[in-house]
């Protein structure tokens, strides 16, 4: 059985929908019905496909995933997916998304973090939506701007200094371990993973809080996956750094379960006024109870 596909190179894509004798955007949405098929939503049971272009021509898959056990809001949703997965990629924008329904409130705010958020363009896919977009705007197959979604946005612009980066933009955090922490030796593999969470720490989006952290899991093979957390604006959009990690597993990891998860890393600062430590062992201590969880600290490189 093939691995399901979460990402396909602008050749790829452009060959595909030329196959189908259309182009590039009236081929998009063609694929959510493939996103949804390999979305995991185990208690809504209501499947979520999230399809995205980037402006280098790749498409980006992005589907929902739930986690019985656990609160609701511990859900990732398709749109936070699809911008994890263009993260993990290095992606630096989004411009289209064809999404199978509407995106709730929470995405609409979570979209919000990207630069030119309000020109990325919408096409929802599902029977009624669809029939809904097409008649409000009199043409077939219309992508509306996230502005007609979100007209009073809050975001960035609200809270930042213009030349702070945002969300898929580039950026380095500074962050190193504590020094205590330099000492202490471990074996080869325990430093990949130690370093790739500090890694997706130095990448983490946290401008509101100034309390970037990073998650990185390894796999009964030993693959390891790493996660950035990625504020938003308004807060409770924001996506934990072991979610996106998650999101890394299940976008390139094969399609496995959970269970295969057998070690973590989360990396954070020591003087951080918010924590991912407790919320990422109770997530991970659900799906996959055999986990062995580590917890490092980081600072401010001088």
């Amino acid at each position: 059985m093939d691995r399901p596909r979460f990402v396909f190179d602008s050749a790829e894509a452009e060959q595909m929908a030329k196959q189908s004798g259309r182009t590039l955007l009236q081929f998009l949405p063609s694929l959510v019905k493939s996103a949804q098929a390999v979305a995991r939503p185990p208690i809504s049971k209501y499947h979520v496909g999230a399809v995205g272009i980037g402006s280098s021509g790749r498409i980006f898959f992005g589907v929902n995933l739930e986690f019985p056990g656990l609160p609701l809001n511990q859900s990732v949703h398709a749109e936070q997916f699809l911008i994890t997965n263009l993260s993990l990629n290095a992606e630096p924008r989004l411009k289209y998304i064809a999404v199978s329904a509407a995106p709730c409130g929470h995405c609409r705010q979570f979209l919000q973090e990207l630069r030119c958020a309000p020109d990325v363009k919408i096409l929802i896919t599902s029977s009624d939506d669809e029939k809904e977009n097409k008649i409000n705007n009199n043409c077939n197959d219309e992508f509306t701007p996230l502005s007609d979604f979100l007209p009073h946005r809050f975001g960035p612009d609200d809270l930042l200094p213009k030349d702070v980066p945002l969300l898929l933009e580039p950026h380095r955090n500074g962050l190193s371990f504590c020094p205590d922490l330099c000492s202490v030796k471990s074996d080869c593999g325990e430093e990949d993973l130690k370093y790739a969470a500090l890694d997706a720490a130095n990448m983490s989006h946290a401008p509101y809080s100034g309390c970037p952290s990073g998650v990185a899991l390894v796999d009964v093979e030993g693959k390891i996956y790493k996660g950035s957390y990625m504020e938003s604006a308004a807060y409770n959009p924001s996506l934990p750094p072991v979610q996106a990690a998650l999101v890394a597993y299940v976008a390139s990891g094969g399609g496995g379960g959970y269970e295969r998860i057998v070690g973590a890393v989360v990396v954070e600062k020591a003087d951080a006024v918010i924590k991912q430590e407790h919320t990422a062992r109770l997530l991970l201590q659900c799906i996959s109870p055999k986990c062995e969880i580590q917890v490092f600290q980081c600072e401010k490189a001088i």
